[in-house]
């Protein structure tokens, strides 16, 4: 930025001002009458009553009570009457006090205006010019405090510094034109070449360094610290910038700190932000509530609010995109407009470009994310391959390494595989072989048995038809079953230290019989017995036990009416024969009776031995 050399035309104005004043005075002196009478008798040349001393001429002119003055050069202390402890040395100086006291003036036409002010110290030609009331100012060089007329306790060092001042007090200023323009303002501090050269009203700043806070005029408690730091701010308030360039553009803006080389250089009207590195929120113009820590930290950020970057060029291509946190070096590097992102971690969503709701904390986390949203990644190089997936969870060092474009993933101590979509993956094959959840053991729930595949997927065993396909009956490939050998065995203490007895099968046994019926590992190892299946053909067998237990008693059942039939008809024919029995046992009576009736009586025969 081209920067007028105001401070040459500053002091060359001043030297001629100087030299017109002298031949005026000069001049003026010339047309009056000789003095006809001193102040001290005799004429001025050494040591006087009052323990005043004078040397020159006209030195003390009008002193009538004044005590312990000092007095050195033409019309130095000219009107003094009353005034004590003062100390003249230069043409003119503290030509008009009269009863001022306590002032030390060293230069020509220094306090040059001086009447009642007191405790004042000027050196240099022209330093203090204007004073008139104004107490307790310390002004050094060609001139310092200039204007001052009744400002008090004010401070300038350096050719011009707070020149024109009239009544601001406890103002500083150190260097050439320091808080040139201040008229009114107070409690200022300047330190450089031209700092706070046009501040007229402002208050409470500090601006130390060339052309700090340089068109500063009537903003407040600012602080700058470097060169050109804060040059264009004019009403901002309440701004901190220390380094070269820092806050630079900044007009109306306030609330802002800087800190570094060219930190928040473009800020303009925007307030409540931070910027400590080189080239911190370098491009930032309006865009408030941003903290950018780092050397490019926010570097490229213009309008948009609530960023917060810690380390080198965190955030550092960021425009638009507002609420986004990135702690580490290039954390964040490429986002633009994205929104409400958080990277901690060197490099952690370095790519992302306008991808939302990221959180990436470790170093490379989501490093090649661009437009994914809403992923979640911790620990080193984290989904360090997703590009586009969103809604991903990655927890543990090179969690989800292998995703790059897929989505809903979960990934704890797992590497993902590549385009897998709505995928819970946790721990590693072969490092994690045991496991434990707590909250599952000797918990009593209702529902549907876990199964685990072969490659270690869990789920349960679908029974919908809607799941399956060549559904046909099992007939006879249950008949397996009756060439399995149950035992009894118990685990080896590596894997059971307890030896509790179990019941089941072995294996290798059921594989030779029917190999679907067993489990394989990922390796294809034989690794359990499929028992759900088992179970499966085990109903089916009992179904035809069961079917033809049916048959049985069908057949039974008929048998038993076949006897009881016969039963019948047998008891009927016994019956029917005893009837018959009975009547031929009626009729024989009868016979035997008729036979009887019809015998010869018996006679006797009579022995005539």
């Amino acid at each position: 930025m081209f920067t007028p050399p105001v401070t040459n035309s500053i002091s060359r104005s001043v030297v001629r001002r100087a030299f017109l004043l002298m031949a005026l005075t000069l001049a003026l002196f010339a047309l009056l009458p000789a003095p006809k009478a001193f102040g001290v008798s005799p004429a001025p040349d050494g040591a006087y009553a009052g323990q005043n001393t004078a040397e020159g001429q006209n030195a003390l002119q009008s002193l009538t009570s004044g005590l312990h003055n000092t007095a050195t050069g033409f019309n130095v202390l000219f009107f003094n009457t009353a005034g004590s402890f003062n100390t003249a040395t230069g043409s003119q100086a503290l030509k008009s006090t009269t009863t001022g006291a306590n002032n030390t003036a060293t230069g020509f036409n220094s306090l040059f205006s001086n009447t009642t002010g007191g405790n004042n110290t000027a050196t240099g030609a022209g330093a203090l010019f204007s004073n008139i009331t104004g107490h307790d100012n310390t002004a050094n060089g060609l001139g310092a405090l200039d204007s001052n007329t009744g400002g008090s306790l004010n401070t300038a060092v350096g050719a011009s510094a707070l020149f024109s001042n009239s009544t601001g007090s406890a103002n500083t200023a150190n260097g050439v034109s320091a808080l040139f323009s201040n008229t009114t303002g107070n409690n200022n501090t300047a330190t450089g070449n031209s700092p706070l050269l046009h501040n007229t009203t402002g208050n409470n700043n500090t601006a130390n360094g060339f052309q700090a806070l340089f068109h500063n005029f009537s903003g407040n408690d600012n602080t700058a610290n470097g060169f050109r730091a804060l040059f264009t701010n004019t009403t901002g308030t309440n701004n901190v910038a220390t380094g070269f360039d820092a806050l630079l553009s900044n007009s109306t803006g306030g609330s802002n700190t800087a800190s570094g080389a060219g930190a928040l250089q473009r800020n303009t009207t925007a307030s409540f932000n931070t910027a400590t590195g080189f080239r911190a929120l370098q491009s930032n113009t309006t865009g408030g509530d941003n903290t950018a820590v780092g050397d490019g930290a926010l570097q490229s950020n213009t309008t948009a609010n609530f960023n917060t970057a810690t380390g080198s060029q965190a955030l550092k291509s960021n425009t638009t995109g507002n609420e986004n946190t990135a702690i580490g070096e290039q954390a964040l590097f490429s986002n633009t407009t994205g929104i409400r992102n958080t990277a901690s971690g060197q490099g952690a969503l370095f790519s992302n470009t306008t991808g939302s709701g990221n959180a990436a904390s470790g170093r490379s986390a989501l490093f090649h994310n661009t437009t994914g949203t809403n992923n979640t990644a911790i620990g080193f190089s984290a989904l360090v391959s997703n590009t586009t997936g969103s809604e991903n969870i990655a927890v543990g060092y090179e969690a989800g390494i292998d995703l790059t474009n897929g989505s809903n993933n979960i990934d704890i101590g797992n590497h993902g595989n590549d385009g897998e979509q709505n995928t819970i993956r946790i721990g590693i094959d072969f490092t994690h072989v045991r496991t434990f959840i707590s909250g599952i053991s000797g918990v009593l729930v209702t529902g549907t048995a876990v199964q685990v595949s072969g490659s270690g997927q869990l789920g349960v065993a679908a029974s919908s038809a809607r799941f399956k396909k060549d559904i046909q009956s099992m007939d006879k490939a249950s008949d397996a079953l009756l060439a399995l050998r149950p035992v009894t065995f118990r685990y080896k203490p590596e894997f059971d230290p307890d030896g509790i007895a179990q019941f089941g099968l072995v294996a290798e046994e059921v594989e030779k019989v029917n190999p679907d019926l067993v489990a394989r590992d990922a390796d294809g190892k034989v690794y359990t017995v499929r028992y759900e299946a088992v179970n499966a053909m085990l109903l089916n067998e009992f179904l035809k036990a069961h079917r033809t237990m049916q048959e049985q008693e069908a057949s039974i059942s008929q048998l038993k009416s076949m006897v009881a039939q016969q039963q019948k008809d047998f008891q009927a024919t016994a019956a029917h024969q005893q009837e018959q029995i009975e009547a031929l046992t009626t009729g024989l009576q009868k016979v035997s009776a008729q036979v009887e009736m019809s015998r010869p009586k018996p006679q006797m025969v009579l022995n005539n031995q």
